[in-house]
C-alpha cells in the first residue's frame, strides 16, 4: 500500500545514502576498508528500512521498520563520531548533522505512530 507522494524522510534518507557512499569511497582511498564497509552498510540501511516501511503490512510493521531504521541511524552516527575523533580519517562534517536530524525525524515518526 505504497503512497507515491513525495515523502520527506524517504528523500532525506536516500540523499543521505548517496552522501555516505561518497564518504565511504574517501575512506577506501585512505585504506580504511573495515570502517568503510561497516559505515556503508549501516548508512544505506537507514533509507532501505524507511522505504520498506512505506509498504508495511500493518501499523505495527510500520513502527518495526522505523525502529530498525533508528538502530541503523544510531550505528551510523557512532561510526561517523569515530571517524571525527580518529586521526587519519576524513572529517564526516555535514554527515553527522544530517544523521542526527534523521534520527530526530525517525524518533518523531515512531512516537507519533504509536499513538
Amino acid at each position: 500500500m505504497r503512497n507515491d507522494q513525495e515523502n520527506i524522510i524517504v528523500k532525506l534518507t536516500f540523499n543521505f545514502a548517496l552522501d555516505i557512499i561518497a564518504f565511504c569511497e574517501k575512506l577506501e582511498e585512505g585504506k580504511r576498508y573495515v570502517i568503510a564497509k561497516q559505515l556503508l552498510k549501516s548508512g544505506t540501511s537507514i533509507g532501505a528500512n524507511t522505504r520498506e516501511a512505506q509498504n508495511a503490512e500493518s501499523k505495527l510493521d510500520f513502527v518495526h521498520k522505523f525502529k530498525i531504521a533508528a538502530k541503523e541511524a544510531d550505528e551510523t552516527d557512532y561510526r561517523l563520531q569515530f571517524c571525527k575523533a580518529s586521526d587519519g580519517y576524513p572529517d564526516p562534517g555535514k554527515l553527522l548533522e544530517d544523521v542526527q536530524a534523521i534520527i530526530k525525524v525517525i524518533s518523531k515518526i515512531i512516537s507519533s505512530s504509536k499513538k
